[in-house]
């Protein structure tokens, strides 16, 4: 039998021609590997739209080889467009969150019948709250009446628990999206794409820095296929860099988001950045220093700025 480990940008890292309890399960679980019944196939988790997992999958066919499994990989290293990604992203949050609402949906119908019948158990039950008669011809029916009530009534619970859970699943569900593209997120997500991509040149490059005592420590450039890997991922984060800078602008331009910068805030103005509105007292590169009307001191990126106010003086110049 020979089994196919296969990696494109769009699917991911998969395994064809396994079988259930062809002795293959042991090997994959043991180095990550999960199935999925929706594609009908082993994968390895968070492995689309990213680069290989080359030691999982070189250990992975390691130790099936070793079981007796002829193996063949095939790795594709092309990465698609981030236009693409997120449109893709985009549209299966959306079908999750809509798979998720009509459980939810089928979950509060569930709740609602399992209520009616408790209704309908506790109506058979004595008028009155009447106490089971020991003895008497009607104790062994009475107490049925009881137990079928109870069990409705655990039941009645049980279906309306598992309705708010499903609800909340699918509430958060569908706004992931609306999460993923708020205007904060956005920010943050540039910086660290920058942060990062300046990394990936660093080592692309080679660098050095000076450390404590005058000590130099030289970074030397990366070779071979670690410099190969980085020049692919540098190629992926510049392209992602530039999708969510366009993201950005044209939040700015549609109000949705600030554009602040040590050029448009003072010391003096008032900022609102989450709750209550505070005073700046240092304006900083990437910052501003500020204090509450509580006396808290803190900093806040610009990208963080909500709402501003001129201060005082600049109001009355």
């Amino acid at each position: 039998m020979t089994l196919t480990i296969t990696h494109a940008a769009a699917e991911g890292t998969l395994i064809d021609g396994t079988s259930r309890g062809d002795g293959t399960s042991d090997a994959l679980k043991a180095n990550g590997w999960r199935w999925s019944r929706a594609i009908g196939s082993w994968y390895i988790p968070h492995s689309r739209d990213r680069e290989p997992k080359t030691a999982i999958i070189n250990r992975t066919a390691e130790q099936l080889a070793a079981a007796g499994f002829a193996v063949e990989i095939s790795i594709d290293y092309a990465r698609r467009a981030t236009t693409d990604v997120e449109a893709d992203l985009i549209e299966r949050r959306s079908e999750r969150a809509d798979a998720l609402a009509d459980r939810a949906t089928r979950r509060h119908h569930h709740a609602t019948e399992e209520a009616e019948r408790a209704a309908r158990a506790l109506r058979r039950l004595p008028e009155g709250g009447e106490p089971i008669k020991i003895g008497h011809h009607s104790e062994a029916g009475h107490r049925r009446a009881i137990a079928k009530a109870d069990a409705a009534i655990r039941r009645s619970i049980d279906a309306d628990s598992e309705a708010r859970r499903a609800q909340v699943r699918a509430d958060i569900a569908a706004s992931s999206n609306d999460a993923r593209y708020a205007p904060i997120t956005v920010a943050n997500r540039i910086e660290k794409l920058r942060a990062d991509i300046a990394g990936m040149r660093r080592r692309l490059d080679g660098s050095s820095r000076t450390l404590a005592g005058g000590y130099i420590e030289v970074t030397a450039a990366a070779t071979g296929a670690y410099a190969e890997r980085l020049e692919r991922e540098l190629a992926a984060a510049q392209d992602q860099l530039s999708y969510w800078q366009e993201v950005r602008a044209e939040q700015i331009a549609s109000g949705a988001a600030t554009d602040h910068s040590k050029d448009t805030i003072n010391v003096g103005d008032q900022i609102k950045y989450f709750g209550s509105w505070c005073t700046v007292t240092r304006v900083n590169p990437k910052s501003v220093s500020i204090t509450d009307a509580y006396g808290h001191r803190g900093t806040v990126p610009y990208t963080h700025i909500r709402e501003h106010s001129v201060g005082q003086s600049e109001a009355s110049s």
